[in-house]
């Protein structure tokens, strides 16, 4: 196989791997306020990702730093383009990172509030700013011949950003219910149940809207056959919520995104930022990547490191595998 396909590829997996662990992760932040009706029922809400939440951002950072060291030209197009939601995102992980830490400095119930508030709020950012930011990249940018933005700071930000947005938060938000309903246990438990059967055919609109728009600019019949099985996926998914199955509906809303996600990334290739004005100025693969020696270093030195972080992340999750109580000792019970 070809390098800049193999590493095109891979910068897909670890984006649509970043959707996928930290998507729960946001989800479960932005329902804290509509699922934790009790401070008990919050704590349990944030014990279930709390081991897991810092690890999961690991994604990002690799998703960026292979972009930055395969595709340079995609890098230095892509993120001046898009300064402003890639700030927002920082600023949303970093008041988030902060409130995880400060809400257990103080046992008062103000403090306590207000920075479950913080977690919810910064979760809620980053998600809004990554959607756009893939959004756009994905469905088109105001760039020019040298790949500079034309327009202002908010040139980059328009429906497709919008869409986007839209897209990974009302992923989120089902995808954290569905893992409170598979993780924890009691009310938590059946009212993040409800709340999945109730929005997960529609919050599943704007993603297969997004993914559906890529593939009707640049499908092929693969990509066709992946939205598909999205779509598919959405339905087996509210069956498995309606038979109380919280593990297969996990699952197949997992394969809604993937499914998603390979049909954006499929449809584009070999595209990797599309230019709204000309589609002459768009950022290719092969204008974009390094030398094939730099790739070959890169792909050795991945097959090393690569297989051991994916080992300790599955092993992470395989200790706090059993789901989660609201009791005050004996948290952990059978799943």
């Amino acid at each position: 196989m070809d390098l800049q396909i193999l590493w095109f590829a891979a910068v897909a997996v670890l984006w649509t791997g970043f959707l996928l662990l930290e998507g729960f992760d946001f989800g479960v932040a932005a329902l804290l306020p509509v699922l934790g009706r009790r401070p008990a029922d919050r704590h349990l809400m944030l014990r279930s990702i709390g081991p897991l939440w810092d690890g999961n951002e690991v994604w990002l950072i690799t998703a960026v730093g292979a972009v930055f060291a395969a595709f340079p030209g995609w890098y230095a197009t892509w993120l001046p383009a898009l300064y402003l939601p890639f700030v927002i995102v920082l600023l949303g992980l970093i008041v988030r990172a902060v409130a995880f830490e400060w809400r257990h400095s103080s046992h008062d119930p103000r403090w306590d509030a207000t920075w479950t508030h913080v977690i919810t709020g910064g979760s809620l950012v980053a998600a809004l700013g990554v959607g756009a930011a893939l959004g756009a990249t994905t469905l088109g940018l105001p760039i020019d011949g040298d790949g500079n933005r034309v327009g202002g700071a908010f040139a980059g930000v328009g429906w497709p950003a919008l869409l986007g947005a839209l897209a990974v938060v009302a992923f989120a938000v089902v995808h954290g219910a569905l893992f409170l309903a598979l993780k924890t246990d009691g009310d938590v438990r059946l009212r993040a149940r409800a709340l999945a059967l109730r929005w997960s055919p529609v919050a599943a609109l704007p993603l297969l809207a997004w993914a559906g728009l890529v593939h009707l600019r640049h499908g092929t019949p693969v990509t066709a056959g992946l939205w598909l099985v999205a779509a598919l996926a959405v339905v087996i998914t509210w069956t498995r919520i309606r038979l109380e199955r919280e593990g297969q509906a996990f699952t197949a809303w997992a394969v809604m995104l993937v499914a998603s996600a390979a049909t954006i990334f499929g449809a584009a290739f070999p595209v990797v930022v599309p230019s709204t004005i000309d589609a002459a100025f768009d950022v290719t693969v092969a204008d974009a990547s390094v030398s094939g020696y730099t790739l070959t270093v890169m792909t050795w030195v991945a097959a090393v490191g690569l297989p051991v972080v994916l080992a300790y992340q599955a092993w992470t999750y395989w200790v706090f595998r059993r789901r989660l109580t609201a009791g005050p000792q004996h948290e952990q019970v059978s799943v």
